[in-house]
């Protein structure tokens, strides 16, 4: 339907809808990424974006040219920037649609043996690395290491980590109240040193699964039994096992409520992972 004209330029109310819904996610992605280096590469986009609609306005051709081609190469490089997060966004879609599955398990069950087994790691000195999914799925972030299919238990934990076994090595993929896999091979973070240490390869292994899913890591030192955990691409070093508890079970609890949230909010909680990891 037409609601008015100006000169040549038709104004549809379908045009006024296509203009706001555009307006609201650039607005929405903006506020997620405000305050970081993505902002900065975000905003310079849609300023040449804005220069080559005016510049084809005004029919200026070479510079309409050159900031169209300007253009396409930025959107390349956004990809390549932003790709977990495109990953993420597309896998959500992909396997769970409109709906959501929730998983029903107890959370203090959970909580009580991770923690349980990161003290009596810490105190023999055994490393471990345990990475508590808290999304649905992270197969397809880590498609490595032996599948278990076990009950969590501290014992399992314990037996898996201990230094004589053949499955120590790696990580331990966690869902619910079950040991998934063990000896997984995660995906190294491009920090080396943090203001406290420089880090090893067990620590890189636990920011760089952090920084590419949303999972928590639980981090034992095989050197110093320093307990450290790792969450939304930030490594917290030594930290004590009643921090661990609380945090640990804070953050289930905070994915069982958004697990009920609808698609759009899931969706606009990965946005914000831009922040954190620029």
């Amino acid at each position: 339907m037409e609601l008015f004209r100006i000169d040549f330029l038709v104004i549809r109310v379908v045009d006024l809808i296509d203009i706001g819904i555009v307006a609201f996610v650039l607005y929405r992605l903006y506020v997620a990424m405000r305050g970081t280096i993505a902002a900065q590469i975000f905003v310079g986009l849609i300023l040449i974006i804005g220069a080559g609609i005016l510049s084809q306005f005004l029919e200026m051709k070479l510079l309409s040219w050159m900031l169209q081609t300007v253009s396409a190469i930025w959107v390349i490089a956004l990809i390549i920037l932003f790709q977990p997060e495109l990953r993420r966004i597309l896998l959500i879609l992909g396997r769970q649609g409109l709906a959501t599955s929730i998983r029903e398990y107890d959370i203090e069950h959970v909580v009580s043996e991770i923690v349980g087994a990161a003290k009596e790691l810490s105190k023999h000195r055994f490393g471990g690395l345990i990475v508590v999914s808290c999304a649905t799925d992270i197969t397809f972030t880590v498609d490595t290491g032996v599948s278990i299919g076990a009950a969590l238990t501290k014992e399992m934990l314990l037996t898996i980590f201990n230094p004589k076994s053949p499955l120590h090595d790696g990580a331990v993929i966690v869902e619910g109240e079950r040991i998934e896999s063990a000896r997984v091979i995660l995906p190294f973070s491009s920090v080396m040193k943090t203001p406290d240490k420089q880090l090893g390869t067990r620590h890189r292994a636990g920011l760089g699964i952090s920084e590419h899913a949303d999972v928590f890591v639980v981090i034992v030192s095989e050197e110093t039994g320093y307990i450290s955990y790792a969450m939304e691409g930030n490594l917290y070093y030594n930290k004590s096992a009643d921090e661990l508890k609380s945090l640990l079970r804070r953050t289930l609890t905070r994915d069982r409520e958004k697990a009920e949230q609808p698609l759009w909010k899931r969706i606009g909680s990965l946005f914000r992972g831009i922040k954190r990891q620029s």
